[in-house]
């Protein structure tokens, strides 16, 4: 647990440090340094990833390793690179959302019920 609060707490350091560059050294608003520390984050997690190096911050600090920013952008990588011999089409295509596919659908389909749910309320 103490591995996975040092990762994890990590994680979420880095983002504090980056958004604190992106609005004090760059002088940008906010949201546009939400917007670049979440880039870089996916980025940063990508780059691991397909280094064989999140897999081993992974098996170091276990839950940790799930911030959702990055861990979701770890997902979504790690099956596209098992399947990049397979070809581009079928295999890095097809396979790349085998995780991450489920979590994208069913976030869709809870917004869009949820999104006809408040237009049913708000007509009455």
């Amino acid at each position: 647990m103490g591995k996975a609060f040092l990762l994890g707490g990590g994680i979420c350091l880095l983002g504090q440090i980056i958004l604190q560059i992106a609005a004090g050294v760059f002088g940008l608003k906010a949201e546009d340094a939400a917007l670049w520390c979440s880039l870089l984050l996916v980025l940063l997690s990508v780059i691991l990833t397909s280094c064989n190096v999140y897999g081993i911050l992974a098996n170091w600090g276990g839950a940790g390793a799930l911030v959702p920013i990055t861990g979701f952008a770890n997902s979504v990588v790690s099956p596209a690179l098992e399947a990049k011999t397979e070809g581009m089409v079928l295999g890095v295509g097809a396979k790349i959302f085998t995780i991450a596919g489920p979590v994208i659908l069913y976030g869709t389909l809870a917004s869009f019920v949820a999104g006809i749910m408040y237009w049913i309320i708000s007509l009455f």
